[in-house]
């Protein structure tokens, strides 16, 4: 199992002031944080993409990119790039150039997106919200399969016979799609046979079993290996060598953030019962010392038998020292015993192998590595 992080830069509050945290501040932080993970280890960090002053993040590739230049092996992806407000020509020249940059270890983690403030801003009807994703996935698979493009649709002028360029270093650049529990997208990734990525950050997930038998089986209908098409699981998660001082750090942060959402968004209030009751067994969070979050993980892997599994622990705003120290305890404890409880028999590095270029062939990505002589980009 591939086990990573991700990330959407949270600026609400500094914990040790009580003041909002500066969004240069929480950048510096949010790179450190990938710089360590590629230390300890880990083998992907996925950074998300809003356009709201409670996150710092609203252009992911370029985040990535700083990363790329301080990390050897960590594979680098968005979580998620809001497709249906963006133009996927840009999206995918970002991706490769940031592929190229890294030595192949850039992905696309495309999303419909769960905050709907990039529309307006970028001029488009939130009336043709399914239609625009539907749309730009459309243009951005063939982009990805296509160096000379011919494409027509309804919410962009036609591209007849053009060239897009660079080409990623990856044949093909990893698209995954991220989906929230919805039956059609969850269709939509399986009929594609694209990897897919399943938010769940409360509740029993159990719940969710369903929609990973609907993606498998859409996947096998469409022609598709179901086997051999990685699913990942998005969480919430924090550690800390104490499993109590790991949920009391996290509870005042976990419940700011969802609570604020809740009030826009009609949830309950969370509170210290809903922590506790998700944190244990059978629950979402993976929150307390490692032992225990290997026990989840393990627990949650016999529902969902996933290839990759991404824990966003600044679900908000947390001591940049702990996160530090969550992450080292994530990649040097949890996923060694993880992986090897889960890897293939007799592989030292618990099923998950690498190449030259950093890429896990055991992980999403399909194909070979382009060779840069083969790029085609003119002279």
């Amino acid at each position: 199992m591939e086990i990573g992080l991700y990330s959407f830069g949270e600026t609400r509050v500094n914990p040790s002031t009580g003041r909002p945290l500066h969004v240069r501040q929480r950048l510096t932080h949010l790179l450190e944080e990938i710089e360590t993970a590629d230390q300890v280890g880990l083998d992907v960090f996925g950074v998300g993409e809003h356009h709201r002053a409670d996150y710092t993040v609203s252009s992911p590739m370029t985040v990535l990119a700083a990363a790329a230049a301080r990390t050897r092996r960590i594979r680098l992806t968005s979580a998620v790039t809001v497709l249906g407000s963006d133009d996927p020509v840009r999206v995918f020249q970002a991706f490769a150039t940031l592929d190229l940059l890294s030595g192949g270890r850039a992905e696309i983690m495309a999303g419909r997106g769960s905050f709907t403030e990039s529309f307006p801003l970028f001029g488009y009807d939130l009336a043709h919200y399914d239609e625009l994703f539907a749309e730009k996935l459309d243009l951005l698979l063939n982009l990805r399969d296509s160096e000379v493009v011919r494409w027509s649709g309804r919410h962009r002028p036609p591209i007849e016979g053009r060239p897009v360029y660079p080409r990623p270093l990856q044949d093909p650049l990893p698209v995954w799609l991220a989906v929230g529990g919805n039956p059609g997208s969850v269709n939509r990734a399986g009929s594609l046979g694209l990897p897919m990525a399943l938010a769940i950050i409360a509740g029993a997930p159990a719940r969710f079993r369903p929609m990973a038998e609907l993606y498998r089986r859409t996947l096998a209908e469409a022609g598709h290996d179901p086997e051999g098409t990685p699913l990942s699981l998005n969480v919430h998660g924090f550690l800390s060598t104490d499993g109590q001082r790991a949920r009391e750090t996290a509870l005042p942060a976990f419940q700011e953030t969802m609570n604020r959402i809740g009030r826009e968004r009609g949830w309950p209030p969370m509170d210290r019962s809903h922590l506790e009751r998700d944190a244990a067994p059978g629950g979402a969070l993976l929150v307390g010392e490692p032992e225990e979050v290997v026990e989840r993980i393990l627990e949650q892997h016999t529902l969902f038998r996933h290839r990759r599994l991404l824990i966003q622990l600044t679900v908000g705003p947390l001591p940049h020292s702990q996160v530090l120290e969550a992450i080292e305890l994530l990649g040097t404890e949890v996923a060694p015993l993880v992986r090897r409880e889960l890897g293939a028999p007799g592989d030292p590095s618990g099923g998950v192998r690498r190449d030259p270029n950093g890429a896990s062939p055991d992980g999403p990505r399909v194909g070979r590595t382009r060779d840069p002589e083969e790029q085609g980009d003119p002279p």
